[in-house]
């Protein structure tokens, strides 16, 4: 494996800078490994938060291939769109159990219900099940608008009082699902999602932020260089006491 072409701080966390998103990829999935065997070894058991968009492609796909105890390991996610089953090809529960749960086999792995009858209810459940203990580990990526999860600017909260929300998505990250392939065009996409907030992503005992592509290059640029603001979420990353940000070197262009 690879290391980082470049490595330094940005506030409380560590950034390292690969050559192309396939090493960034086996170097995150390499020390999660080592987070999740702490986690089984401390309490029998490390309970993950998986971000499902398309820049954790590379890690999650890696991780599937590394020795980790998955008898030991809970699964959730972060987010899923109001109304959307669990068969439509863009759903985030979709991408966590074929990418990761059935690759794997884990203990278990709850999925956030997009289609719940009663989205209020479901929030609290969601909640319920993230709060019976620790997280150890949360794969975050940033939007191009700088969100974490679906925290965009204008939801973002910081001192958040919930951990499980109902928010409408900004134009600029629904441009991004349609950029990506998700959906053919705005008309098609939900308005709304169901979203950990960002003091339940921030609860993880370790962040590990995979951010590729020279789409992403404005939005690591503010989340590292600051200001620490709910204009770009993803700055908050910068003062957690464990997170490390992974970028190639196209997200990281824009770095002074």
């Amino acid at each position: 494996m690879k290391d980082p072409v470049r490595s330094f701080g940005a506030g409380t966390a560590q950034v390292h800078v690969f050559a192309d998103k396939r090493d960034m990829g086996a170097a995150a999935a390499r020390d999660a490994t080592a987070i999740i065997g702490r986690a089984i070894e401390q309490r029998g058991v490390a309970r993950l938060i998986v971000g499902t968009g398309n820049s954790q492609d590379e890690v999650i796909d890696e991780l599937t291939r590394q020795p980790v105890d998955w008898k030991s390991v809970v699964l959730f996610h972060m987010d899923e769109y109001v109304g959307m089953p669990m068969t439509h090809p863009a759903s985030f529960r979709l991408w966590l159990k074929t990418r990761l749960a059935d690759v794997v086999g884990p203990r278990d792995a709850h999925y956030l219900a997009g289609d719940a009858a009663d989205q209020a209810a479901e929030c609290r459940r969601y909640a319920d099940l993230l709060g019976e203990a620790p997280i150890d580990l949360c794969f975050i990526g940033f939007g191009e608008n700088g969100h974490i999860a679906f925290n965009d600017p204008h939801v973002a909260d910081f001192n958040d009082l919930e951990t499980v929300k109902i928010v409408e998505m900004d134009e600029k990250c629904r441009a991004q699902q349609v950029g990506e392939g998700h959906f053919p065009d705005l008309a098609s996409m939900p308005k709304e999602a169901i979203t950990l907030t960002c003091p339940a992503l921030f609860s993880a005992r370790n962040l590990i932020a995979c951010v590729p592509d020279r789409r992403k290059a404005e939005a690591a640029k503010n989340a590292i260089e600051g200001p620490l603001d709910t204009r770009c979420p993803a700055s908050m990353v910068m003062t957690h006491a464990n997170a490390t940000v992974y970028l190639d070197r196209e997200s990281a262009s824009l770095l002074q």
